[in-house]
């Protein structure tokens, strides 16, 4: 149903390949961001007391096609158990085969390429068997010069964030199958007819209404999708902002120019344009920048409250991650698990 090839040279097509850079400047990039990945696990381990295994996952420095590459294999792994439903009720065939891969491909590569100039980096949990970090030199070089930062130490605070990611992820064992879990929910909770019938007038609708929180994520959900929805938000703002804590706090005692560094990327988050905001908004981008913010200051009330050891029976078990709503009430949290 999707041509993922098709999505992939679109995406990279659009992506562009970013700044211009010798060839010295971008082996300089690709190695001291190898580097900071590598100081980064010493350094989350010991802020947050997690110890990943050696040799777990990868660390691969990308460019945007490789980027697009890495997501379209992540997205078909990911959309296979909805595509595999869809299939079984309406199975398509012949031309209409044919057209409608091209069409579904060309939204995904669209999606791809627009993603694939702003991502600096992503841990990427569908890459078999454990999963992969993913960092976008030329993306990071862009950054960099359009904050006038220092680069080495924006590159090592960039490695903080996504270094904390691939430790959670690999030091957490359940982490990677129960968010499976949860995307099978999804997929089991689709009503084939639901999600496509009505899908234009709707995506039409929150275009030009342009209302807060019209992500195409929330305009196909049903009450049951958005009930596992809001488990899924829960975790995912516990490992954003559980990854904003360790690359802020850490940060200070190997970045000189940290509080620099946050001020201005702070401030570019703000500063985007008309179109930038309505595609951020139907992606749902926007709740993503919620979710850094919110699970922030969850996880730094918590610490701030029980300690670091305490606050690490997070990831004891599935159960033990934060509601939507435990967000806002961290206390709620700490007597629902500690007791």
């Amino acid at each position: 149903m999707i041509d993922w090839d098709f999505a992939v040279s679109l995406g990279s097509r659009i992506a562009g390949e970013g700044p211009t850079v010798t060839r010295a400047e971008a082996d300089d990039a690709v190695a001291e961001l190898r580097a900071g990945a590598g100081r980064s696990t010493g350094l989350v381990r010991e802020f947050t007391g997690l110890d990943a295994p050696d040799g777990t996952a990868p660390i691969l420095v990308v460019d945007r096609p490789g980027w697009v590459q890495a997501n379209a294999e992540g997205f078909e792994v990911a959309t296979r158990p909805m595509i595999e439903k869809l299939v079984a009720s309406k199975p398509p065939s012949g031309l209409s085969l044919r057209v409608g891969s091209k069409i579904t491909g060309a939204e995904v590569g669209g999606l791809l390429g627009f993603l694939a100039g702003k991502v600096l980096g992503q841990f990427d949990p569908f890459h078999a068997p454990h999963g992969r970090l993913l960092l976008v030199a030329p993306n990071i070089v862009h950054v960099e010069r359009e904050l006038d930062v220092d680069p080495t130490d924006f590159r090592l605070w960039v490695c903080l964030h996504e270094e904390t990611h691939r430790v959670q992820f690999t030091a957490v064992p359940w982490m990677r199958d129960h968010l499976f879990s949860e995307i099978r929910a999804i997929s089991d909770a689709v009503e084939p007819t639901t999600f496509v019938d009505g899908g234009l007038e709707r995506l039409t609708e929150a275009i030009r209404s342009g209302r807060k929180g019209g992500s195409l994520v929330e305009m196909f959900s049903t009450p049951e999708q958005r009930e596992i929805l809001d488990r899924v938000t829960g975790m995912m703002s516990l490992l954003e902002g559980h990854a904003d804590v360790v690359m802020d706090d850490v940060g200070p005692s190997v970045i000189p120019s940290v509080d620099q560094i946050r001020r201005r990327f702070t401030q570019r988050r703000q500063g985007v344009g008309t179109l930038d905001r309505l595609l951020r908004r139907l992606l749902g981008l926007e709740a993503k920048m919620a979710q850094y913010r919110d699970g922030a200051k969850f996880v730094r009330s918590v610490v701030d409250k029980v300690g670091m050891e305490e606050f690490n029976a997070v990831w004891a078990a599935p159960e033990h991650l934060p509601s939507k709503a435990e967000l806002s009430d961290p206390n709620g949290w700490v007597t629902r698990v500690l007791g």
